[in-house]
């Protein structure tokens, strides 16, 4: 069946891209490897927190359909690879989500499809794997037979403000003409089209921008280390210096860095760098930075315990918030998942509260999910602030029984101490 686009990855890049597509009237199809996501795509379920299940009805009534059969792809005008790029359980860059992809698009590419990669990789990735094994398996060639472009994601889950139409978006091409494709595709989805030198400069720009977070987050996270040594407010201190309007951004410390970005792209312009003979020494330090949050956090509960003496051991410790961000539901590399280690490491019973997350796994063991947070406050030795969803009243927390640890900076009172 002929369409506008097929999307391959249905997930927190696809599945937006797929919706707005709809939305400005390109007829579209989704393919993915997931039964379970294309059998509730087909029920009008949606399993992505930026994209309701109204939308998700709205877009089959569209004439969107998602599958789990590739030929579906032979028949798209465009074809837009968004399938996760994460790292290995070594610790390493992860291709093999987006090679195996990319064969499956080659096995039915035809003559003038725009092929496009938003998922996030390396510098390089474009031209040297992505194009090589697209030519190989379709036995065509790029800038004459079909169109290969490179476009990074910039879905940011949860905000309202800053949405796919309204947030610039860059495009690059192997060649001009590639990138003219690309322009004009992502000209009917977007408010602003960026376009950069090329494929290598476009993959360089997205890992920058996430590597910047993942800094200077560190920064603050070692400040704020810095600052409980010496018995001075880091939030004050954010505060005061938020107030320059020129030079400072602020950053926030916490537990740990979470999600589908910032803890993973650094590690691939590290591993990158380190293939080219080039040391990213800032990475590095950064990276020694974050890992320490964790364990410093849960040492700021042990410490706290023990001024209400109560050893850490057998104590019962809430987890309030375990998502990687505020009022979404997704848990990726959420730092909850090494401070719940750690605290059931040093013998501790933990349980938590989130109105986002219905189970929560620590090392494969299934933690105690609370629903009523007033009950769960009542009979806790400690809370933990992990996350500030909306939901987590700073009145309420501040008249907790139980002491309060707030890694967020939100709340204020006798029994609260603050990161």
């Amino acid at each position: 069946m002929a369409c506008d686009l097929a999307v391959v990855g249905l997930g927190y890049i696809g599945l937006p891209l797929a919706q707005r597509a709809c939305a400005v009237g390109l007829s579209t199809v989704g393919y993915d490897v997931s039964a379970p996501v294309v059998d509730g795509l087909a029920t009008g379920s949606s399993h992505v927190d930026d994209v309701s299940d109204g939308e998700v009805a709205a877009m089959g009534a569209a004439g969107f359909r998602a599958t789990t059969d590739p030929s579906v792809l032979a028949g798209a005008g465009t074809i837009v690879v968004c399938v996760p790029t994460g790292l290995s359980a070594a610790g390493d860059p992860d291709l093999d989500s987006l090679r195996a992809a990319i064969a499956d698009v080659a096995a039915q590419l035809r003559p003038g499809t725009l092929v496009v990669v938003e998922s996030t990789s390396h510098p390089g990735t474009t031209e040297e794997i992505v194009r090589p094994a697209l030519e190989r398996g379709s036995g065509l060639t790029v800038g004459e037979d079909f169109h290969l472009a490179y476009s990074p994601e910039r879905i940011d889950p949860g905000n309202s403000s800053f949405t796919m139409s309204n947030t610039p978006r860059v495009v690059s091409g192997c060649t001009p003409l590639c990138a003219k494709h690309a322009v004009a595709f992502y000209g009917r989805l977007v408010d602003t089209v960026v376009v950069a030198r090329g494929t290598r400069e476009a993959e360089m720009a997205k890992l920058l921008e996430n590597t910047y977070r993942y800094v200077n987050i560190a920064l603050v996270d070692e400040v704020a280390l810095f600052c409980d040594k010496m018995g001075i407010d880091i939030w004050d201190v954010l505060h005061c210096a938020a107030t320059k309007p020129f030079g400072f951004t602020a950053f926030s410390p916490g537990a740990g860095v979470g999600g589908h970005c910032i803890p993973v792209d650094p590690r691939y312009l590290a591993v990158k760098a380190e293939s080219e003979g080039f040391s990213f020494d800032m990475l590095s330090a950064a990276r020694q930075v974050l890992g320490r949050m964790p364990r410093h956090v849960v040492q700021r509960v042990a410490g706290l315990l023990e001024a209400q003496g109560r050893p850490l051991r057998g104590a019962r410790v809430l987890l309030l918030g375990v998502t990687y961000k505020p009022d979404i539901a997704d848990t990726r590399e959420s730092p909850a998942f090494a401070v719940a280690a750690l605290l059931r490491a040093g013998g501790a019973h933990v349980s938590y509260h989130d109105p986002y997350v219905p189970s929560f796994d620590c090392e494969g063991t299934p933690l105690s999910r609370r629903a009523d947070l007033a009950g769960a406050l009542a009979d806790s030795d400690l809370a933990l602030l992990l996350q500030d969803h909306a939901c987590y009243d700073p009145t309420l927390l501040a008249r907790a029984q139980c002491p309060v640890l707030d890694t967020r900076g939100r709340t204020a009172g006798v029994r609260v101490t603050r990161l």
